[in-house]
């Protein structure tokens, strides 16, 4: 039998196993062992987790950072447009101006001078309507008294006893809720417009569980069972889509002494 006397064999270098990070110490007790494993184990997976966090908030800050250029883009877009709209509408203005003044029959200088007024007319609605897009509250009766002075002059070219007549109590409102209000009182004058023959009544006021914008005329009124969601016209399906916006109500009905229509829109106010 070969026996061999002398040191231990020794691994090779560079191959030895490597240690762990949580190496346990040699006279460690079982349960503390599987302690130490059991928690570096979970402090991995933390690690992982924490890991895949910081990606997504990564991910969601530049998302957030895409949503902002787009709102400023849409925002300079909306701005240009209703720039060259309004530019638009000057020049139409300026152009039926110079030929009615070089018409040399009366009656048609006369006709392109009230579709220039009318035009002109239009142009002050659009500023009225997009006035309140960077402000925070509007004194709403005040802003219809504005709106409607301007519709007037489309109202005389319709039908020179045409007029419109604001009443009402005064209401400051934030403006979220004036620029769907203002857009749909300019909507039912215009409409009201198209069928008055003398008063046009807009109202503004109190009732049992909020305001009430009224607009009443004296025409012919609406046909038996008229309901707004029949309607096939866009301005009444526009109308009932910004009612909803303001979580508002929509009342339609006789106008004064039974003649005529009214169109009441009821919405609660909260405060700007």
């Amino acid at each position: 039998m070969f026996i061999q006397i002398g040191p231990p064999t020794l691994p090779p270098r560079g191959r030895s196993k490597p240690k762990s990070k949580f190496q346990q110490p040699v006279d460690c007790p079982i349960a503390a062992c599987s302690a130490i494993s059991i928690y570096a184990s979970e402090l991995e997976k933390h690690r992982v987790t924490e890991a895949k966090l910081r990606k997504s908030a990564l991910r969601e800050n530049l998302l957030l950072r895409e949503k902002d250029n787009l709102i400023r883009q849409k925002n300079i877009l909306s701005k240009e447009s209703e720039h060259r709209l309004l530019n638009g509408l000057q020049l139409i203005t300026s152009l039926l101006t110079i030929q009615s003044r070089a018409a040399n029959n009366a009656e048609a200088a006369a006709q392109l001078t009230i579709a220039a007024n009318r035009v002109a007319a239009i142009g002050r609605i659009h500023r009225h309507l997009h006035a309140l897009d960077h402000v925070k509250s509007v004194e709403f009766k005040q802003y219809l008294e504005n709106l409607c002075r301007d519709l007037s002059g489309i109202a005389s070219s319709e039908s020179p006893e045409n007029v419109i007549v604001v009443d009402g109590v005064d209401l400051q409102i934030p403006a979220v809720k004036g620029i769907p209000l203002g857009f749909i009182a300019s909507e039912l004058i215009t409409n009201a417009i198209k069928y008055a023959r003398g008063k046009i009544m807009v109202s503004l006021q109190a009732s049992a569980n909020g305001y009430a914008l009224s607009i009443s005329d004296d025409g012919p009124g609406l046909p038996e069972g008229f309901e707004t969601t029949a309607s096939r016209g866009l301005g009444m399906k526009l109308i009932s889509s910004l009612v909803r916006q303001i979580d508002g109500q929509l009342q339609i009905d006789r106008g004064g002494n039974g003649k005529g229509a009214r169109f009441s829109v009821l919405f609660l106010n909260s405060q700007p």
